[in-house]
């Protein structure tokens, strides 16, 4: 008897301590749903790298301008600019801008009406700021500020770029030049992008592709709105793990105290109304080896150092003028996102968009009108060009197109 009283006397206590602890669970307070939760360890390292890389980039400046779409442009000394992080660089300043231009050179008809000009003292580089906003767009810090080019095959275009282009190859090739319309063509996916650009191009299109490219680009990613901007870019590795867009990495030198790469470009061409265009030239400086990047009348911007590169260190073997879009296929079928105006090579003047005054520079440090250009077009049914000369343009395309369509899906 004895022991069924003290088994039962156990069960009540264990029953009882139970109800209790069930009632202190219901005392205790639960934050509402709609209060956030505190970062996980891994977001906060995530923060903590994201802000050590803005310090790294983003250098002490004398003077801030405010631009008109909402960016911050700091002023920086020009030695102290991201390119002089590079262990080539360190301690060094900007070269002297050469003497000799490409010959045959004509400025006359060419203005930087659009473009935005920057008061910063002489000295100095005006440079768009970077934030925190701009860097958690990317997926990844690593991949922050770099074209990501996914390979794929040519009959998919999941995921991957799309061209319209014309190019020269065969040759050997210093330089080239083209003035081109700029517009602000819809991006229909965060993640895409659309640009306009020049390529200047040497190796093989396996993992020693060199290139440096400069033109305008309308990129929600990067930039965080759909304003079209002028923009650099380099690369030694097919894009895999060398180079950058604009400043955000060691590479480029600025030179120019007036315009800032990665601005706005206003104003911009309409749909049959006005056009504007800018005009962009790279060359290579036969007494250093450095390729230089010249925007509108003779204003030079700045220059890729000779270093960086494996083949561009001696020539290019390739020029492509033209668009490039991404195709995410994000929604099951082919993107909305435009090239250019958004309207087929066949609609011409004030509608397509176009390069004009294409040209290519020699070995002779001459530059000379095109011979064997030819034309590519991934998917034509989407985007795509045309090619033309007369006397007042030289060498010139149409090109670009609205992307999804009933010819395109």
């Amino acid at each position: 008897m004895a022991s069924s009283s003290s088994s039962s006397s156990s069960s009540s206590s264990s029953t009882s301590i139970f109800f209790i602890f069930v009632c202190i669970l219901m005392l205790v307070p639960v934050a509402p749903k709609n209060e956030p939760d505190f970062k996980p360890m891994q977001e906060l390292k995530k923060l903590q790298r994201i802000r050590s890389h803005l310090k790294k980039i983003n250098k002490p400046s004398i003077k801030t301008i405010q631009s008109p779409d909402g960016d911050l442009i700091d002023c920086v000394l020009s030695h102290l600019q991201p390119a002089f992080d590079h262990p080539n660089l360190k301690g060094q300043k900007p070269l002297e801008p050469p003497w000799e231009r490409p010959k045959g050179h004509n400025s006359s008809d060419e203005n930087i009406d659009t473009f935005q000009l920057w008061d910063c003292p002489e000295g100095t580089v005006p440079i768009r700021r970077t934030t925190q906003d701009d860097v958690l767009r990317a997926s990844s810090l690593k991949r922050f500020g770099r074209k990501i080019i996914r390979h794929v095959r040519r009959d998919t275009t999941s995921g991957g770029h799309e061209h319209a282009v014309a190019f020269v190859n065969g040759d050997q090739y210093y330089g080239a030049k083209a003035s081109i319309n700029v517009w602000t063509p819809a991006v229909t996916d965060p993640y895409e992008f659309s640009l306009s650009q020049l390529w200047v191009i040497s190796g093989s299109f396996g993992n020693d592709l060199n290139t440096v490219e400069a033109g305008w680009q309308v990129s929600p990613e990067l930039y965080g709105d759909g304003y079209p901007r002028f923009f650099t870019y380099w690369t030694t590795d097919a894009y895999q793990t060398t180079g950058c867009y604009n400043l955000l990495c060691s590479g480029f030198v600025q030179t120019n105290n007036r315009i800032a790469i990665g601005a706005a470009i206003s104003p911009r061409s309409s749909y049959n109304g006005k056009q504007f265009d800018i005009a962009i030239m790279i060359w290579k400086d036969p007494k250093h080896g450095h390729w230089w990047l010249q925007f509108g009348s003779g204003l030079l911007i700045g220059y890729w150092p000779s270093f960086l590169f494996s083949h561009l260190q001696r020539h290019a073997s390739m020029i492509q003028f033209g668009g490039e879009t991404v195709n995410s296929r994000s929604r099951g079928y082919h993107t909305s996102t435009q090239m250019g105006s958004g309207h087929f090579a066949d609609e011409g003047f004030g509608k397509a968009s176009y390069f004009r005054n294409l040209k290519v520079v020699d070995w002779d440090n001459s530059l000379l009108p095109l011979t064997n250009l030819r034309l590519l077009a991934d998917h034509p049914n989407c985007y795509d060009i045309k090619a033309g000369k007369n006397n007042v343009w030289g060498d010139y395309i149409y090109y670009g197109g609205p992307g999804r369509n009933e010819r395109c899906q």
